[in-house]
């Protein structure tokens, strides 16, 4: 399937979800009419919600809005993105029953199609606006990625709140990544600074991982944990500082959401 058929179909999905969830809270009716139902687009309605969100007394949405779309029209990698990351926290969040859920309720996939577009801003030399979007989104959603950091698709924010990500980090496709995490440096160093996390990585709740290192391809975290150094490909570390507790292949912990340290 193309990548605009599957944007189509995700956006068909979204809409029949919501019809019938007018129905069965008509309380919310005008909320859902005003966020799905009467955009024509899935890139529509993702850029109403976020510029929504994101606006304030002195910059308003609709400003916020065009800004989102020029994004969104100009780069079909962050349109790529924003599909991969709603597929993403349907299938591994247990507590997600619908696709609408992340684009209307989740403040992690939210935070990071704001950073899509900050990043695009960024790239663009468009400094200080991309700055708004990165305080505006600390703010409203409490995840602070600065716009200079390279994310790839397919990423699960879940709960979001306290996850710092910071300038120089680079985060591959397939990563999932849980409240508190921290991505940040050890000082005030200059340079290429922090963490770089390779693909099917989970970060569990409030890891740390500090300075230019490298977390190897399908790795994990334990919850808690502070990393200094680097992680091997398909190994698990616990602990403060973390050190490695085993090593299995064949596991993709971003899919597989383990906590558990066997």
């Amino acid at each position: 399937m193309e990548k605009k058929d599957q944007v189509e179909e995700i956006w068909e999905t979204i809409q029949e979800e919501t019809l019938r969830r007018v129905k069965a809270e008509p309380v919310l009716a005008s909320f859902f009419h005003t966020t799905v139902l009467e955009h024509h687009s899935f890139s529509s309605a993702v850029a109403d919600l976020i510029a929504n969100d994101l606006g304030s007394s002195s910059v308003q949405p609709m400003m916020l809005r065009s800004v989102i779309k020029d994004a969104i029209n100009s780069s079909d990698d962050i349109l790529e993105g924003t599909m991969t990351d709603l597929l993403a926290a349907k299938q591994r969040d247990p507590s997600c029953k619908y696709l609408s859920e992340p684009l209307l309720f989740f403040k992690g996939f939210k935070s990071l199609q704001s950073h899509r577009v900050a990043s695009w801003l960024w790239t663009n030399s468009r400094h200080t606006l991309a700055h708004y979007f990165q305080s505006r989104t600390s703010e409203v959603y409490g995840v602070d990625i600065h716009p200079a950091a390279k994310l790839g698709k397919g990423i699960m924010i879940d709960h979001g709140t306290g996850v710092v990500i910071g300038e120089t980090s680079v985060i591959e496709d397939n990563v999932s990544i849980f409240q508190g995490v921290t991505l940040g440096g050890t000082g005030k160093e200059n340079g290429d600074r922090h963490p770089k996390v390779r693909e099917g990585v989970l970060l569990s709740a409030s890891s740390t991982i500090l300075g230019n290192v490298e977390i190897g391809k399908n790795a994990k975290i334990a919850a808690g944990s502070v990393v200094l150094s680097d992680v091997r490909e398909g190994t698990t570390v616990a602990g403060v500082p973390a050190k490695e507790v085993n090593q299995v292949s064949g596991h993709v912990p971003a899919d597989e959401i383990d906590h558990l340290i066997e």
